[in-house]
Order: C-alpha cells, then sequence, then structure tokens
C-alpha cells in the first residue's frame, strides 16, 4: 500500500509539472515569446539590433511588406489621422511591382527599410546570395526614391554573423524585434492589439505586417500606445538616443 501512495504521489507531482509547462507554453504563444536555441542574448551578440533608446518614450512599429498591398492604403491613412510614423521594411520581389504605393509610403514621411528581395532564410544562404538579396533591393529602391536605406531586416528574423557582416559591408545595421504580433498566423485582431501593447516600454520595436486583422487593430493600437505617453516613431529615430 505504501509503494502504491508513492507511485501516485510522484504521478501527481509529474502531472502538476506538465500542466504548468503547457501554461508557460500557452502564455509565450499568446505574448509573441519563442522558443529555440537562437535566443535573443545569443543572437544579440552577432550584432543585431532588438530595441532602440530604453530611456525615451520612443516605440516603432515594424512593418514587412512582401505583400497584403491591398491593405496598405488604409494603414496609410490611420497612421496619417494620429500622427504616426512607422518603418516599412520592403521585399524587392513586392516592390518591383509596386512602385505607386512605395512612393505613397515615402512621401507621408514613414522610414523605408530593406527586407531583401525574396522570402529566403539568410542564415542558410553563401555571403553572395545574402549580399546579392539585400543588394538588388537597394539598387531597385534607389531607383525608384532616390535614397539609401539603411535598415535591413532579415525575412522570417533568419540570420547569422555573416548576415550581420554583410549587411554591415553594405551600409546596413541588422535589425530585429522586442515584440512580434505574429499576425501573419494569427488572423485575431484582439490578439495582435495585446501582443502589441502588453507590457510596453520606451525603446520597443514592434513587428507587424499588412493584414486584415492588423489594419484593423492598427488604430487602436496606436490610440492605446500615445494614451500611455509613448511617440510612435521610424526606427531610426528609436535609435538615435542610443547612437549618440
Amino acid at each position: 500500500m505504501k509503494k502504491l501512495n508513492v507511485f501516485v504521489f510522484r504521478k501527481y507531482i509529474v502531472n502538476i509539472c506538465i500542466a504548468c509547462l503547457l501554461v508557460l507554453i500557452g502564455l509565450a504563444v499568446y505574448f509573441g515569446v519563442t522558443f529555440g536555441s537562437g535566443n535573443k542574448e545569443t543572437s544579440a551578440g552577432q550584432g543585431a539590433i532588438y530595441q532602440g533608446d530604453t530611456s525615451s518614450h520612443k516605440i516603432s512599429l515594424m512593418i514587412n511588406v512582401c505583400w497584403g498591398t491591398e491593405y496598405l492604403a488604409d494603414m496609410l491613412s490611420t497612421l496619417e489621422e494620429k500622427n504616426a510614423k512607422v518603418t516599412f521594411f520592403v521585399g524587392g520581389t513586392w516592390v518591383a511591382d509596386n512602385e505607386e504605393m512605395l512612393v505613397a509610403m515615402a512621401e507621408a514621411g514613414h522610414e523605408i527599410g530593406n527586407h531583401a528581395y525574396s522570402h529566403k532564410d539568410h542564415d542558410k544562404l553563401t555571403r553572395e546570395s545574402s549580399k546579392k538579396e539585400i543588394s538588388t533591393t537597394h539598387s531597385l529602391v534607389r531607383s525608384m526614391l532616390g535614397i539609401d536605406m539603411t535598415l535591413f531586416a532579415p525575412p522570417s528574423g533568419a540570420y547569422n554573423s555573416q548576415t550581420v557582416e554583410v549587411a554591415s559591408e553594405l551600409g546596413y545595421k541588422t535589425i530585429m524585434w522586442t515584440r512580434d504580433t505574429i499576425d501573419w498566423r494569427d488572423q485575431d485582431v484582439d490578439l495582435i492589439y495585446n501582443r502589441a501593447i502588453d507590457g510596453a516600454k520606451g525603446g520597443d520595436l514592434i513587428l507587424m505586417h499588412p493584414t486584415e486583422c492588423t489594419r484593423d487593430a492598427l488604430g487602436r493600437i496606436i490610440d492605446t500606445l500615445q494614451s500611455q505617453g509613448f511617440e510612435l516613431v521610424t526606427v531610426s529615430d528609436n535609435l538615435s538616443g542610443v547612437e549618440n
């Protein structure tokens, strides 16, 4: 009987541990936290930037654009109405087909960043392939806007030390994010909103994409952050306090 009680007790403890682990994983998914060997501390040591000026009240919305053109006009209208500036990281294949929208973004005073030509994982590319992905998009945007971009956001957040080196050689800082709305996967306005605003702090870089739900959540996200005293600025503006 005693052995049976010990077995039951151990099984009870194991079940509690499993339940706690599942809760933690659920919370991580909800708040956009990811697990893996490439954690923030290790990756940040390779030279990528995950946050801006933490001593400021500046927050940056980073909008990666490789698709979702149909939602961008509405998003630009919301940004203008709320007097908020963002950084659009544009993919080269998208740029090639959407010059008019690219010009509209720039003329509205938003920052344009490089999201490579095609959506490939740069931690799996050769040095030359990575360089070509970045430089091709740079040339395309320069031909349309007459500007030299300086910020590079690796597709899927996939990069390594070589990626950072190649970007730097081309005049770029490699930009990651502080928090991820995961809006490309989870089509839920409230979930996207909560991931963007929960625990917001100065220097945050918030990743999003032009999806229908992000378009619908954008105004509320900006209103909440501004009501908390934050200023919505471009990534370069956010980084300026760190670099000075």
